[in-house]
């Protein structure tokens, strides 16, 4: 036995030094596998610095990168100015730009397969690029040599990856090259914005899917108002909602934004500051693009959709001006009556009328490409049998001004050229859809307010329901006309703010919409501003990160007092914790957790057992709704909906009950040490972050802990895992007294290049709200120079 105990010793060493080269080889194995990714990645950086030799110019094009990325642009003239901005935008956002023409012409399927093809099916559908094709001869010949010139330079850069084959590494992970860049591409884009901003067409079937469903006075529970006319209903036997839509792509629900301006009377400089941040999804790459061109006829700094020309928020040397979404009522449902004889006709004023019809072929990668077919009667497309499903004999068509033909970039160029109100005011004439409440500040000290877009006449009805497509009693007969459009200049307040509340009172003559955001943020907005002189830029960037929660402090008092007398222990403790609270939305304390998943629960509870998930999806205003049903019953008049649910104190102490368990489950039962940043994290997701490993590659800074929530200023709406993914995508302040300087953020980063400086160093500074200064005059970086090619 003892003579066999060196011989273990020397295999026990041997194994060692085996385990230890094998250790040592597998880490110089992924040291050499990580060069040489990061490598294979980096080398389709684009070159930021020296000279690079582009056809089609015909002077030389300074771009210089400042310190966080932002392409300063200066040219000679308007043609190569645009040129060397689509190159630019092309460098840094390629595979963005190509995903977003994509997925609004409905071509999602070719590059990522089968999983997108009820997806294009859906945008087909709507026509996006359709409407973009039709809009292109709106445009005056300028700007239609802007579109052709911004399209060049994205072709030149694509021409140049195709002789390097330096593409960027999402097109290699999905197989797949760009095509060229066209005008209609960056045209379509825009339409596709229109989409995201909304119109209300899914609110109008969910009502109505209301009223097939439930007794009427249930279903008018949740009707912003009583509709004038008694609504036109149809069996769900000849029209299912449910079916019809259970695919449709719905856009978030608190797609809107901030924005005000102060006059130079309440502001420390003397002069107007504006403010504006818009809340889109949070993604990476940023859905903005940060920018200054710079030409003898215009220096403008802000930020554009990427694949669009143009500098659409921001501001030039006179003027600033910022966006919130109006969401006025600019679609419209109409039933349709087919001839059961000829399924492309439909009855209009006694009349079978013969429909349009557009066949299309959708590609689908690694199968075969589907035929599609779109109906489209004289109001729109049909919508409601885009999945397969709908009615035999009756059928939705939707009628959206974003269909028509319009002329936005146009407004957008002479936009960035206005020296004066009256100047940008006219620019707006030709900004039609999305419909957008515009904030103006000059350095002239006006400060101004317009309510901007074609919001529709209707000969009868008012947008609330679907309404008879066989008739012409429904017929959109005009739009509001531009100089009745609602307008504020100067006003005696000093200030003008908005976050998608009503924008005006039920005297005004026309019907804008019944759907507006819940009114907090702008409370709140005005609180702030009201109670303040002497306001700086420090103080506008606060109030853009303010996390005071205004329905809490509506709220919580009432649920105190309703649930006072309650025996649960985690009750009475949850309560004790709310009412030590001060109504801030702070990351590291447990009342925000408590009561924002608890307003959560709330519609769960109501909802869950009788409205099917996809269809309560449609339910654009559910938010305003739970608030006013919990308003009426703590007034003593709760609806159908809380009763038959043992009414306000029942469903107050079983939603809370059922999120106490919940945050038990997940954080243990001390509830002092909740934190609502354990919960509410924001992530920038790349579009192709869901396939792991993928994540570790595109988002790996993972999830950040934020405060905020969907009703403060500081805007942090969030998904049921508590990721917040939509909220101020760009946050923007500038003081006119020096307008040369504007205070951005742009999270999470300038670059869609992964592994570039730029590509997520705006991470943190979107959650503390540390702002970068971007100039039109004082800036410095990296230099590149596109010359003329010899």
């Amino acid at each position: 036995m003892e003579a066999t105990l060196p011989i273990q010793k020397q295999r026990g060493k041997r194994w060692k030094k085996i385990v230890g080269w094998t250790a040592g080889s597998l880490v110089v194995l992924i040291v050499a596998i990580v060069i040489g990714l990061y490598a294979y990645i980096t080398r389709s950086h684009p070159q930021i610095e020296g000279e690079i030799q582009l056809t089609g110019l015909q002077e030389t094009v300074q771009v210089v990168r400042d310190e966080n990325g932002v392409p300063h642009i200066t040219a000679k003239n308007e043609e190569d100015l645009y040129l060397a901005q689509g190159y630019i935008q092309a460098q840094d956002r390629l595979f963005q730009m190509d995903l977003s023409r994509r997925q609004a012409s409905g071509r999602l399927s070719e590059v990522v397969g089968e999983a997108a093809l009820e997806n294009d099916k859906y945008f087909i559908t709507l026509g996006l690029r359709r409407a973009a094709e039709s809009s292109y001869d709106e445009y005056s010949d300028t700007a239609k040599n802007v579109l052709d010139k911004f399209a060049e330079g994205v072709n030149l850069y694509i021409k140049e990856l195709q002789e390097s084959n330096k593409w960027p590494i999402e097109f290699t992970l999905l197989g797949y090259e760009p095509e060229l860049w066209t005008p209609v591409d960056s045209l379509t884009i825009g339409k596709y914005m229109a989409f995201d901003l909304g119109g209300h067409w899914e609110d109008q079937a969910f009502r109505y899917y209301l009223l097939q469903s439930f007794p009427e006075e249930k279903a008018y529970d949740l009707f912003p108002s009583y509709p004038e006319d008694a609504p036109y209903i149809i069996s769900k036997d000849e029209l299912d909602i449910e079916k019809s839509f259970a695919s449709a792509v719905i856009p978030h629900e608190f797609n809107g934004s901030n924005n005000w301006v102060v006059s130079g009377e309440k502001t420390a400089s003397g002069k107007p500051i504006l403010a504006d941040d818009p809340h889109l999804s949070l993604a990476t790459p940023s859905i903005w693009y940060q920018m200054q061109l710079q030409a003898p006829s215009v220096n403008v700094s802000g930020v554009i959709f990427a694949g669009i020309p143009g500098i659409i928020l921001g501001h030039n040397e006179h003027v600033a001006w910022g966006v919130t979404n109006t969401g006025p009522d600019v679609q419209d449902l109409y039933i349709e009556k087919r001839n059961p004889d000829n399924e492309y006709e439909f009855l209009f004023n006694d009349n079978w009328e013969e429909a349009s019809v557009v066949k299309e072929e959708i590609k689908v990668k690694d199968q075969e490409s589907v035929d599609y077919e779109i109906v489209i009667t004289r109001h729109g497309p049909v919508i409601s049998e885009f999945a397969g499903e709908g009615g035999k004999d009756t059928v939705l068509s939707l009628q959206w001004t974003a269909l028509e033909p319009s002329s936005e970039l146009e407004a957008v160029l002479n936009m960035n050229k206005a020296e004066n109100w009256d100047q940008f005011e006219k620019a707006l004439e030709g900004f039609h859809t999305p419909a957008q409440n515009f904030v103006f500040a000059s350095t002239d000290g006006t400060i101004a307010y317009k309510a901007n877009g074609k919001i529709p006449i209707r000969k009868k009805g008012d947008g609330l329901l679907p309404v008879p497509g066989w008739t012409d009693e429904y017929e959109w007969v005009d739009y509001i006309p531009f100089d009745e459009l609602p307008r504020v200049v100067n006003p005696k307040e000093g200030f003008i703010s908005t976050a998608n509340n009503k924008v005006i009172s039920d005297d005004y003559p026309y019907h804008i919409s019944h759907d507006w955001a819940q009114p907090f943020r702008q409370m709140r907005i005005q609180e702030f501003i009201s109670a303040k002189n002497n306001i700086t830029v420090d103080d506008m960037m606060a109030l853009q990160m303010d996390k005071m929660n205004l329905q809490a402090r509506e709220f919580v008092p009432s649920f105190v007092e309703q649930l006072k007398d309650s025996d649960d222990e985690e009750v009475k403790e949850a309560l004790s914790i709310l009412n030590k609270w001060d109504f801030v939305d702070e990351a590291d304390q447990a009342a925000p957790m408590i009561f924002n998943l608890w307003t959560r629960e709330i519609q769960e509870l109501l909802f869950e057992e009788e409205i099917p998930a996809e269809t309560l999806e449609l339910f654009g205003g559910k938010r305003q709704a739970i608030d006013e049903l919990l308003r009426k019953a703590i007034a003593g008049n709760p609806g159908p909906w809380i009763e038959e649910h043992g009414g306000l104190t029942t469903v107050l102490e079983d939603s809370l009950v059922r999120v106490l368990t919940e945050l038990e489950d997940s954080y243990g039962s001390n509830m002092e040490k909740w934190e609502w940043g354990d919960y509410h994290q924001v992530y920038f997701a790349h579009p192709l972050s869901s396939v792991s490993p993928l994540n570790l590659l595109f988002n790996s800074g993972g999830k950040v802990p934020v405060g905020g929530s969907p009703v403060t200023v500081q805007a942090a709406a969030f998904k049921d895992d508590g990721t917040v993914n939509h909220g101020a995508s760009w946050r923007f302040v500038v003081d006119t007294d020096d307008i040369q300087t504007g205070y951005h953020l742009v999270g999470p980063g300038q670059s869609g290049n992964v592994l570039s400086k730029w590509y997520h160093n705006q991470l943190e500074s979107w959650v503390d709200g540390t702002y970068h200064t971007t100039s039109i005059e004082d800036y410095k970086g990296k230099t590149l120079e596109l010359t003329p090619k010899k």
